[in-house]
């Protein structure tokens, strides 16, 4: 037997996986060398179950913070108390309309090959959080939508309910350490869903009571301006979409927008997608587009490994654990 490390070593020599070893090599270095690193998550890695891996990252101190679609957010917690409903369909491929309307009927929420239970998950986590945004819309306070869900997990309003080790799942792991995140597009969201329904509804009288993705963006400058003083700033991206589009756009802005002299540029670049880069797809353009908008510098260490997050994350964060 050997070490992980030592395996993609010896074995990912060429093509992808030799990109997969020269990024996890650069992530281990750029660390060394006291940098620190935001990771993006896009697509459904939260159901993939990717806190696994992730959230000894973040108590190894490996990630700073993290900017997550709201989905992400959440199906970290809708599994950590639902684990034992979730369900997995295997031949998710071959399933015929009516199978995909018996899902629906039996209230399973269908991502690939993996089914959210809702009654099990979606609406007990509801239950919760309902009553934080309640609390808060009576009493004037105003907060983000991971801060609502680092309150309910610190005071342990879902603490019964575990069905799995709340060791892996990342978002616990990030409440312990109040990790900064950044949720653009929140809206877009299970519980944002729910959210904006219960403000229909009347039930909640103030929509600002969660608070938005421009202040999201000011929070976010606020945190690479402060922490990119005295070290540079990695980032690290599974998947395209907002998660990454939202964050990596703080250092023009702050140059180009408000005029900020000696903004740095991101340090280290790295992205997992399996995307394209055609008809202007921006989740696959090259690093070297960035560069045109100011994000990346000429000098910044920069990676694409065109593959499945899912197969290349683990081993990315098991090889910067081990080294």
């Amino acid at each position: 037997m050997t070490t992980i490390s030592k395996f993609i070593k010896h074995h990912y020599r060429h093509f992808n996986s030799a990109v997969l070893l020269d990024a996890a090599e650069g992530y281990v270095s750029f660390l060394g060398s006291g940098g620190s690193m935001l990771m993006t998550l896009a697509g459904a890695m939260s159901t993939a179950e990717l806190g696994l891996s992730l959230a000894e990252m973040i108590r190894r101190g490996k990630v700073h913070a993290i900017c997550c679609t709201g989905a992400n957010l959440e199906e970290d917690l809708f599994h950590l108390i639902a684990h034992d409903h979730y369900v997995r369909i295997p031949d998710y491929r071959h399933l015929s309309l009516e199978q995909e309307k018996t899902l629906l009927s039996q209230k399973l929420n269908r991502v690939t090959d993996t089914c959210i239970p809702e009654d099990k998950a979606i609406r007990k986590v509801e239950s919760v959080v309902l009553g934080e945004w309640l609390a808060a819309d009576r009493s004037g306070e105003r907060r983000f939508p991971h801060e609502f869900l680092y309150k309910a997990l610190k005071t342990g309003a879902f603490q019964d309910a575990y069905e799995k080790d709340p060791a892996d799942s990342w978002l616990v792991a990030a409440s312990e350490q109040d990790l900064p995140i950044f949720v653009p597009g929140w809206e877009d969201s299970t519980l944002g869903n729910m959210y904006a329904a219960h403000c229909i509804s009347g039930d909640i009288k103030n929509v600002g009571t969660v608070r938005s993705g421009i202040e999201y963006m000011i929070q976010l400058a606020e945190w690479y301006e402060k922490n990119s003083v005295q070290k540079s700033i990695g980032f690290f991206q599974i998947g395209g979409g907002i998660a990454g589009d939202f964050p990596i756009c703080v250092v023009p802005m702050l140059e180009q927008d408000l005029y900020r002299e000696n903004v740095r540029k991101w340090g280290y670049f790295c992205q997992i997608s399996d995307s394209t880069t055609s008809y202007g797809s921006y989740s696959g353009a090259t690093p070297s587009e960035k560069i045109s908008w100011g994000k990346l510098s000429v000098e910044t260490p920069s990676f694409i490994i065109e593959s499945d997050a899912t197969i290349v994350a683990p081993l990315i964060f098991a090889f910067v654990l081990e080294e």
